[in-house]
Order: structure tokens, then sequence, then C-alpha cells
């Protein structure tokens, strides 16, 4: 039989879709970068959980995406291959997910406190599991969605856009407004970190519940066209993957290095602006510096793109972000120019993040074309975990780090070493972590103009003469 064609007259995207797409990462990332950044010093300072106990347990709870997150996207390919649902095939489990990260993401931030000892630590862990599993339910299908929204490379850009848009305001809102209430309110942290979580947990309620309504599923086919039934789609379909798609690979590494890079920058950031710089409430400004600066690169690196290419323009971007961090290391600690270096920094950065998504889309196309499945779930649940599995090192490293440096939790002020030390980690890392980033897109992505010219060919055989 011969690759499926996907259909070139799909329904084009109106202006609601495309809101509704970003409305879902604008919703996730709402309680997500709040658990980023401050679940550590909610955990280690107001609840009162050793920093060995939280190390542990985030590491613990990863073990258990590494099933959770591919088991998730295999499990939609088969259940919508079994039962070719009308509502589709992804945006039911947004629906089902979305109340439910409203109420852990509450329990995750309040419940630890109401118990003891041994309980406190089984708590913090249940509450935790229960936050991952809701976010797992909600976050692989809307992935996923985007392949079902397409219908063609213009859609894919201008969905990948979107959602670039509504996670870097995802991002904004709470990173923006969570260090002042908790700042304004030390006489009692738990009320602050309460309301905090609560407001943010609201905003992401709603963002989440209109997302559901405003996104479609143009093209949903049932596990594609020459797929007959769910017994066609195997967990194991995903070591085939590894396999046989390099660019895939690419992808998977470049997600794994980039997050131990983010989270532990997004761990130890409070730490920076606290304890080496003294300036908390600068961490708010430098927020907004840098979600305009991403705003404005969003908004140019299409053009860029066009000219020169996705992969060289992503991996020019990740060496001068390399240079930049490195320079940022060896300026003197001075709030004002560690805001202006870091702010290109991470901008360059975080293109990495902003162009993946089609990059993503393009490596499930290639997928179809070198083993004949389209089976979108599987495998942006396998690209989440990866990502993941980097979410917890960076978190892991970052608390487990900060004791080897001599860090003391609730001192006035740390030593000059471990001012250092601090330094180190949000500085340097980000510097190694990228150019690894680099490396992955150079000697392992393997997409080039004539595979893309073969994979069109495939997609559409009645214009290639097949």
């Amino acid at each position: 039989m011969g690759k499926t064609s996907v259909s070139s007259s799909r329904s084009s995207l109106t202006r609601k879709n495309l809101i509704g797409y970003a409305m879902g990462d604008l919703g996730g990332c709402m309680t997500f970068a709040v658990m980023g950044s401050f679940l550590t010093p909610y955990y280690t300072e107001v609840a009162g959980l050793t920093t060995g106990a939280v190390a542990s347990m985030y590491l613990i709870l990863k073990i258990w995406d590494a099933v959770n997150d591919p088991m998730m996207g295999a499990l939609m390919d088969k259940v919508f291959a079994r039962t070719h649902s009308s509502k589709g095939k992804f945006r039911p489990w947004m629906v089902r997910a979305t109340p439910l990260l409203l109420i852990t993401a509450i329990l995750m931030y309040t419940a630890p406190t109401y118990v003891n000892g041994a309980a406190k630590v089984l708590v913090a862990l249940v509450t935790y599991l229960l936050y991952e599993a809701s976010y797992t339910m909600f976050n692989i299908p809307y992935g996923s969605l985007l392949s079902a929204m397409a219908g063609n490379d213009a859609e894919r850009a201008n969905l990948s856009s979107a959602r670039g848009f509504g996670s870097m305001i995802g991002n904004l809102i709470p990173m923006f407004m969570f260090p002042i209430i908790i700042d304004t309110m030390t006489a009692n942290p738990q009320l602050g970190y309460t309301a905090g979580v609560t407001l943010c947990a609201v905003v992401g309620f709603i963002a989440c519940i209109l997302s559901c309504k405003w996104t479609c599923e143009h093209n949903s086919r049932p596990v594609e066209e020459d797929i007959k039934d769910s017994s066609d789609i195997k967990f194991t379909d995903i070591l085939v993957v590894f396999k046989k798609n390099r660019a895939f690979v690419a992808l998977c590494l470049q997600g794994l290095f980039y997050c131990i890079m983010q989270y532990m920058g997004t761990t130890l950031g409070i730490y920076m602006y606290r304890d080496v710089l003294g300036a908390l409430s600068m961490m708010s400004m430098m927020t907004l510096i840098s979600m305009g600066l991403s705003f404005i690169f969003l908004a140019l690196v299409p053009k860029i793109v066009a000219k020169k290419g996705l992969e060289k323009t992503v991996r020019a971007s990740q060496l001068i972000s390399v240079a930049l961090y490195v320079l940022l290391f060896l300026l003197p600690n001075n709030i004002f120019l560690y805001m202006g270096v870091s702010a290109f920094a991470s901008g360059f950065g975080g293109i990495t993040v902003l162009m993946q998504w089609g990059m993503v889309g393009e490596a499930i196309d290639y997928n179809e074309y070198v083993t004949g499945k389209r089976t979108e779930g599987s495998i942006y649940g396998t690209f989440n975990l990866m990502r993941r599995i980097g979410q917890a090192l960076g978190s892991s490293a970052a608390e487990a780090l900060l004791g080897v440096i001599g860090y003391v939790p609730g001192a006035q002020a740390q030593s000059a070493g471990v001012q250092m030390g601090i330094k180190t980690l949000v500085v340097l890392t980000p510097a190694v972590f990228l150019f690894l980033c680099w490396v992955s897109l150079k000697f392992v992505w393997n997409i080039t103009p004539e595979i893309r010219e073969l994979m069109s060919a495939s997609r559409n055989p009645e214009q290639s003469g097949k």
C-alpha cells in the first residue's frame, strides 16, 4: 500500500481558532510556570521540607513520566482509532483535564502545610503527582492538536506562532505578579503562596476552557486512512520511530538539553536575584523585559527563517546565546548589566523553543514518510517525555547543587563563595546546554531540502505522477 497522502483542501483556520490555540498554552503555563519557579522555595521555606527530600521527590515523580507521557499519547491514538469519535481525537481529553488542573495546582501549594513529619513528604508527593497527571492529560492532546488543526504549512506556522504568543503571556502573568505577591506578604508566606497560585489557577482555568471551545480538528482521520483499527497502533511503535526518525531523535536531544538548562535557571533564578544581586523585586521587571524581547523575536524570526532556513536560524541563535552567557559571567554583579545582557542571552536562546513546534510537526510528517503511520499522540507524548525528563533533571540538579555549594536556607546573607556558586550555576549552565542543543541540530537532524521534496511527493502522489 502506498504511503498516506494529506489532502491539500482542508478548512481554513479562523482568527478564533488561532486565539483558541494560543489560549491552551496560556492556560497551561499559568500554573506550570509557578511550579517551575516557586515550588522549590515553597517546599523548603514554607512547607518545611528538606532539600534532599525535594530533590528526591522531583526525580521519583519523573520516573512516572517515563510511562505517563508516551502512554497518554498512545492511548489517544488507540482510542480514536477504535471509536472515530465525532467530538475529535484530542479536545475531549483537554475538556476532562481543565478542572483537574485548577484543583490540583491549589492543593500542591496548600496541602503539605496541614500535616507534619513523614506525612508532609507523602502529601507533597501525592499532590505533585496529581498535578503532573492532570497537566499531562491536557498538554499531550493540546500539543498533538496542532497536526489535527493544520492542513498545510502556512496553517502550521500560524499555529506555532499562536502557541508561542500564548506561552509567553502565560509565563509573563505569573512570573510578573507572583514575586510581588509573596514579597508583600512576607509576614504570612503561606497566605502569599496560596493567593498567588489561586489567582494563577483561576486565570489558567478560564483560558483552557476558551481553548477547548475555540479550537477545532479539521483533519482527525482514523489514525490515517491506511490504518483500519486500533490493533495497528502499538505502544512499541515509538521504538521504530527512534530507529528510523533521526529528526525526531535530534528534537528529543535538544528538548532534553534545553529543559535541563531552563529548569535549572527557573529554579535558581530567585536565588540569583535575592541572594546575589539583592534585588528580588527586579525579577518581575526582568520578566517584562524578557517577554517583550521575545515578542519582538517571535515577529522577526519567521522573516529570517524564510531567508536562511529554520535549522540555520535556530543554530545561529543558540551560538549567539552561548557567547552572551559567557560574557555575562565575566561581567561584575550589577543588576542593570545583568538584566540587559541576560535578556538578550535568554531571548536568543529562547528561539529554540519558539521554533520547535513547527519542527515537531515536520518530524511527524517525516515519520509518516518513513513508517507509513501518522501517530501524532505517540510522537508528541514521547517528545514531551524527553522535555519532562530534562525538567526533572534540571530541577533536581539545581536543588542538589544548592547543597553542594553550601547554600544556607533562611540565612540573612550568603557567603561570597556561595554567591559565586549561584552565579556559575545560573549563567554558565545555559552556555553549556545551549551548545549541546546546537550539536544536536548540527549533527543529528537530517531533514534536507531533498528529503522535503520526497516527503511532499509522498503526501501528494497525484501531483508527482505517482
